[in-house]
């Protein structure tokens, strides 16, 4: 007999709902054998265009994975202990290195516990990451011919982009990441992401992710970015 299937209380009208809530606007969408992904372009208060991939498995997780950084080509004891050294101080989001040596920032929410806030943190958290060791990754970021130009401000008048505004959404949960500052939660934004990138594209506290390695073979919209 075969086992029955795995309830899940995620699919992917919900995380189509869920980006729509948060003011983020995917830059394309693909499905494939029960599994959908989507692809983001996010940026921090200090890194630009972070490209984010969310995989949906609707029997496994609701995964987001970060394209952190080009295929590490030098130094690697140097580098992983590096991303070792991150793992034991991050909670929820874990350092993986994919199949072709590219670093990977890795969330993943099981499906019960899949909410827009649990997504929300989870994307919150990769940003905030992503400024925090910014100074760290710009020599990996270079050896890759990826942008390492600062964020651009908002123009007078203008409210926050997508990132920023994730980040100020859940800055009390973050608040590690953040040295402690608190921001307003500002209005949802809708991203006008463009679909050329100069670079690759959590659970609320009462439900923290789990953080363990990417699947092998995500669906991806665009996994490989152009730098």
């Amino acid at each position: 007999m075969s086992p029955a299937p795995l309830a899940t209380a995620c699919a992917a009208a919900d995380v189509e709902a869920w980006l729509a809530d948060l003011g983020l606007q995917p830059l394309e969408r693909a499905d494939r054998e029960g599994v959908s992904s989507w692809d983001l372009i996010l940026d921090g208060r200090r890194r630009a265009r972070l490209r984010v991939t969310i995989i949906l498995d609707p029997m496994l997780a609701l995964i987001c994975w970060a394209h952190y950084a080009p295929p590490i080509n030098d130094g690697f004891r140097r580098s992983y202990r590096k991303l070792l050294r991150w793992n034991d101080e991050l909670p929820f989001v874990k350092f993986s290195i994919g199949e072709d040596e590219r670093p990977l920032l890795v969330a993943e929410i099981p499906p019960a516990s899949a909410t827009r806030d649990a997504l929300g943190l989870a994307l919150a958290r990769q940003v905030a990451v992503a400024d925090r060791f910014f100074d760290e990754t710009i020599e990996w970021l270079k050896a890759g011919g990826w942008s390492i130009e600062p964020v651009a401000a908002p123009a007078e008048g203008d409210a926050p982009g997508p990132g920023p505004s994730l980040l100020a959404r859940y800055a009390t949960a973050l608040a590690e990441l953040l040295g402690g500052a608190t921001a307003p939660v500002p209005a949802p934004v809708t991203a006008t992401a463009d679909a050329t990138t100069t670079g690759p594209a959590t659970a609320p506290v009462t439900a923290p992710v789990t953080a363990t390695a990417p699947v092998t073979a995500p669906v991806t919209a665009t996994t490989d970015a152009t730098p």
